[in-house]
């Protein structure tokens, strides 16, 4: 088990930028694929961005390609995620997550360790 804050979030305008972190309070990062999770008020829970244990390999959602980028420090214990020109739609609770077993999982049900979402709105 990982214990994983998430910080980073606010409110911004549109096309405006943020760069969300995700520490592990307790635990190291550096055994586990991560991956970005984004909700919405009565939506799923949406993939966006997944990461191999190692940094060197990624999966990100179409719906956000080329503008949101996930990377990792693993002697930082911390993952990332920078998100560029910033879209009304990306309104929602973002959470980063954890997995030891599933390559890139893009599932929510395949991630066990989560952390308690940092909100993020964008004005236009």
């Amino acid at each position: 088990q990982v214990q994983l804050v998430e910080s980073g979030g606010g409110l911004v305008q549109v096309g405006g930028s943020l760069r969300l972190s995700c520490a592990a309070s307790e635990g190291s990062l550096s055994e586990y694929v991560m991956g970005w999770f984004r909700q919405a008020p009565g939506m799923e829970r949406e993939f966006v961005a997944a990461i191999s244990q190692g940094g060197l390999t990624t999966r990100t959602a179409d719906s956000v390609k080329g503008r949101f980028t996930i990377s990792r420090d693993n002697a930082k214990s911390t993952l990332y995620l920078q998100i560029n020109t910033l879209k009304p739609e990306d309104t929602a609770v973002y959470y980063c997550a954890a997995q030891k077993y599933v390559y890139l999982a893009a599932s929510p049900r395949q991630y066990e360790n989560w952390g308690q979402g940092t909100q993020v709105t964008v004005s236009s």
